[in-house]
């Protein structure tokens, strides 16, 4: 009788491959690992944007005289100098650029003397010119009032003034974007129309619209003379800080959008800080070349056109997928087009942004401003636009989805469509009712995976539509509501911008990992969307696998 304990025992060669298990294993590991450090990486500095840093004043010896600066600790470094000696430096952040020419500063830390915190540091936020550090000294009104710092109304006059000037910011931008735009569009369209008058291309009365212009331009007058008057108004006050060496800089009222004082906040205060900025960043438009302010555009972009592309790519994909699977005879015809299919995954991005280019924005773009715009003095297609990206980079993820529904057609079991052929079902009613809705959460699953990759490309969206600041957004409250000849702006390309074209590399720091941190997160939002839908249809067709 054989010897029990050797029932299980495994062969040599099975001996010699466990080792490679185990590598396998360790690489998987390594992977997880380095991916959750990634994340956790961008989570962490992405965070610590928000969170308010305390303000501190540095005193400095500067050849032999002392010098005081006033901002909070961005990062620690060590500098080794010609001569071999290292250096241990902080980085600081002071702003106050008009008296410093410069936002941040490196200080040895041999040369400080002493550290302070003030509890009257200010933190100012301003439309223009960055953040301001100081001391409050007094408001200055236009009518010639002043309100000094050491006044028990200080504070309540300052927020006051901060928020008469928000109310007078919004006006203004009503005024301008769109009661002065939509005046504007009227008088082009006027301008062009009798121009076709005149050629004897349209019929019409000039007179009639030689006085519709006439009452528009006595509008714009009037527009004009209101925005001047909120300009004055936002231009009247001033509200003075005193910097660290003592030195005055005066923020017009109009330029003011925040104060805070970290020094004096507890944890709660600074908590509801963050979650202002926070907001802000969601719901604002960006600032001082997109390192300020907040992303909102390409919030809405990035969405807009990554939902314009999965309806584009999911009935293409799928009807391309049903043809290959079901109707296409199988042969070296068939084959060379999955080969093909398979191949266009792995062409580069940026080649299908040319194709975007020359295809749809020139060919196409310039046919449709040939038939439907053949007066207009600029190109209205013929340019880049949200729409020209969404079909771009709907080519780009087809193949995804083409292979994906492919699989999940081909898991459906042969019984299911064999019933459904002898229950006098046609081959289409069988492939509609029975087989689409069982494949469902495997078509979804391409769409998924082309969802993520469509969302994070950059470099064919340079070519066909994303910019660097775009004024109007795509879909908004003026006729027709939808414009997808407009360019648009992504959180992708909104990364590249702050990372590599930024004037201010250190001040776009914070921001780059902030944005990314935002992207992922909205990624991460729409494919979990999809992947519950997908579990409750897998459920619903419990008879398929996927």
């Amino acid at each position: 009788m054989a010897d029990s304990s050797n029932a299980f025992a495994t062969t040599g060669r099975s001996r010699r491959g466990e080792p490679f298990v185990w590598l396998t294993a360790a690489g998987l590991t390594i992977g997880v690992i380095l991916t959750l450090g990634l994340l956790g990486l961008v989570v962490v500095k992405g965070l610590e944007v928000f969170w308010p840093d305390r303000l501190e004043v540095f005193e400095v010896d500067q050849d032999g005289a002392t010098e005081s600066v006033a901002g909070y600790l961005v990062q620690d470094r060590t500098r080794r100098d010609l001569d071999g000696a290292t250096h241990e430096e902080i980085q600081v952040f002071r702003g106050n650029l008009e008296l410093y020419g410069e936002k941040f500063l490196f200080l040895d830390k041999a040369d400080i003397r002493d550290t302070s915190r003030p509890d009257d540091l200010l933190l100012v936020e301003r439309m223009e010119g960055g953040h301001v550090i100081g001391t409050a000294a007094r408001i200055e009104f236009g009518d010639g009032a002043r309100v000094g710092a050491e006044d028990p109304e200080f504070g309540d006059r300052l927020e006051a003034l901060i928020e008469e000037n928000e109310e007078r910011r919004k006006e203004l931008k009503e005024i301008e974007k769109d009661q002065i735009g939509r005046n504007a569009k009227q008088v082009k369209e006027l301008t062009l129309r009798r121009r076709l008058i005149e050629d004897g291309v349209e019929s019409g009365s000039i007179e009639a619209i030689d006085a519709e212009l006439q009452e528009l331009q006595a509008e714009f007058a009037r527009l004009d003379e209101e925005r001047g008057e909120i300009r004055e108004r936002l231009e009247a006050d001033r509200f003075l800080v005193a910097s660290a060496d003592g030195r005055e800089l005066g923020i017009a009222g109009g330029e003011l959008l925040h104060v805070f004082e970290p020094n004096r906040a507890g944890f709660f205060a600074r908590l509801g800080e963050t979650l202002r900025r926070m907001w802000s960043f969601l719901s604002d438009d960006p600032r001082e070349a997109n390192t300020e302010g907040g992303v909102y555009p390409a919030i809405f972009g990035t969405v807009v056109m990554t939902l314009v592309m999965s309806i584009f790519v999911t009935p293409f994909g799928v009807i391309a997928a049903i043809y290959l699977r079901e109707y296409a005879k199988q042969g070296p015809l068939v084959r060379a087009v999955r080969i093909s299919v398979n191949n266009l995954a792995g062409v580069p991005s940026i080649v299908f942004g040319v194709f975007g280019l020359a295809f749809f924005i020139y060919f196409v773009g310039g046919v449709v401003d040939g038939w439907f715009f053949p007066n207009a003095e600029e190109p209205v297609y013929k340019s880049g636009g949200i729409l020209w990206a969404s079909l771009t980079l709907a080519l780009l993820t087809v193949p995804v989805v083409i292979v994906a529904t492919e699989e999940a057609l081909a898991a459906v079991p042969r019984g299911v469509r064999e019933a459904a052929l002898a229950c006098g079902a046609s081959k289409w009613q069988a492939i509609q009712r029975v087989v689409l809705p069982a494949s469902l959460p495997g078509i979804l699953t391409g769409v998924i995976l082309a969802m993520a990759r469509g969302a994070g490309e950059v470099a064919p969206l340079m070519l066909v539509g994303v910019v660097k600041s775009a004024p109007d957004l795509p879909i908004d409250a003026a006729a027709p509501f939808i414009h997808p000849e407009r360019q648009f702006m992504h959180l992708g390309f909104h990364i590249y911008d702050l990372g590599f074209q930024s004037p201010d590399s250190e001040a776009a720091k914070p921001m780059v990992f902030a944005t990314t941190l935002l992207l992922i997160f909205i990624v991460v939002v729409m494919n979990l969307s999809a992947i519950i839908i997908r579990n409750r249809l897998r459920k619903k067709y419990a008879t398929s696998s996927f």
